[in-house]
């Protein structure tokens, strides 16, 4: 077998405080191939009281700078240590890429992973005009260095952007699920409990499922709903939040999986995603969810088969939707049954295998 040296680019790493779903897969696969043998690292930014440099799961993690300044560290790390000692070079795209290819060389074989265009959420995480030079003028800029790059992406949705962008090599590689489906619906809570699981920031939009909760616990008053992940947006949610609103903050993998597994329904009110993994975990659990009809979301929700997809913003049709699936439990337990299925169809060994036999030229670029 041929082992490569591997170098991915990206702003954080999985013991990040802020790491999401880019962080899980990169971790997931790395790890995967470091167990094989294959020597792999990740230069990524610092956090508070980080470790320089560590071995985690078998991956080198070098950290330096913050998610501003990381950029211009990686172009250091590598000119300094890694050019012309490394096979494959990954420059993740997570809003900025690390523009590795003014820097990385011929004898290195120059990958990008992007996840998703940013686009939207320019508007509802930086402020004008930030927002619009973003949007509209620095992201298409820094992409355009990147259509002649072999490049990665995890949903047909992130492919069609990008090749609306002129990219000329685009490589789907859906994502795992850590979590082995369950045989059957499990049983689920006595009372109508909604679950949202994400980071609490605006992009992801945690206060439309508050709103949802509140027109929901209007005609089913026992309802409640349990709020999964942390963020900047916390306290303001927690002061408008209705009664029956628990917020559980970041927990451990197992714990989250055990309310998703008694939660009936999974509220998904993001602007765009990648993926959501999320999506995927409640699917693994027997939840269905119900989502915006967005890039990304309407790659991991299948519209009702798994759950429902509605015009971004409408909040009042996500609780419709909420309330049909919470008073037929017939339709829920078939939509769940679905979501079990389809969440089997997904596997980390799977997803890593598969971008490895393309680094090493076993299966064709540009095909899904």
């Amino acid at each position: 077998m041929e082992t490569l040296s591997v170098l991915f680019l990206s702003w954080r790493d999985l013991r990040n405080p802020d790491a999401g779903g880019a962080e899980v897969f990169t971790h997931e696969v790395g790890r995967r191939w470091a167990s094989l043998g294959h020597d792999v690292t990740l230069v990524t930014s610092a956090f508070s009281d980080s470790p320089r440099e560590e071995t985690v799961d078998g991956v080198r993690v070098i950290r330096r700078g913050n998610p501003i300044t990381v950029y211009h560290h990686a172009k250091n790390i590598f000119l300094g240590r890694f050019a012309g000692k490394v096979d494959v070079a990954i420059d993740e795209v997570n809003t900025r890429p690390f523009l590795a290819s003014g820097y990385v060389d011929g004898s290195t074989r120059l990958f990008a992973l992007i996840y998703q265009l940013a686009r939207e959420f320019w508007s509802y995480e930086t402020p004008f005009p930030i927002s619009w030079l973003g949007r509209y003028w620095l992201e298409d800029r820094w992409l355009r260095r990147y259509r002649s790059v072999p490049t990665f992406t995890i949903s047909e949705s992130t492919r069609d952007d990008l090749i609306r962008l002129d990219f000329r090599d685009v490589t789907v590689v859906p994502p795992g699920v850590s979590l082995v489906p369950l045989e059957e619906p499990p049983e689920k809570e006595d009372v109508p409990t909604l679950v949202y699981v994400a980071r609490l920031k605006r992009a992801k939009f945690p206060d439309h499922a508050l709103r949802v909760f509140a027109l929901v616990k209007r005609r089913l008053p026992s309802a409640q709903l349990w709020v999964i992940g942390d963020g900047y947006m916390r306290a303001s949610l927690e002061r408008s939040a209705p009664d029956g609103t628990t917020f559980f903050g970041r927990i451990p993998d197992e714990a989250k999986a055990a309310l998703l597994r008694r939660a009936h329904i999974l509220l998904a009110p993001a602007v765009r995603e990648g993926w959501s993994l999320a999506v995927l975990e409640a699917n693994a659990c027997g939840t269905p969810a119900i989502g915006y009809r967005v890039p990304g979301l309407q790659d991991s929700i299948r519209h009702e088969e798994t759950g429902f997809l509605v015009p971004f913003g409408n909040v009042d049709e996500l609780a419709n939707h909420a309330v049909a699936l919470l008073e037929e439990p017939s339709r829920r337990i078939e939509l769940a049954a679905n979501a079990l299925r389809w969440a089997g169809e997904f596997n980390w060994d799977r997803t890593a295998t598969r971008l490895l036999d393309c680094l090493q030229g076993r299966v064709g670029l540009g095909v899904t």
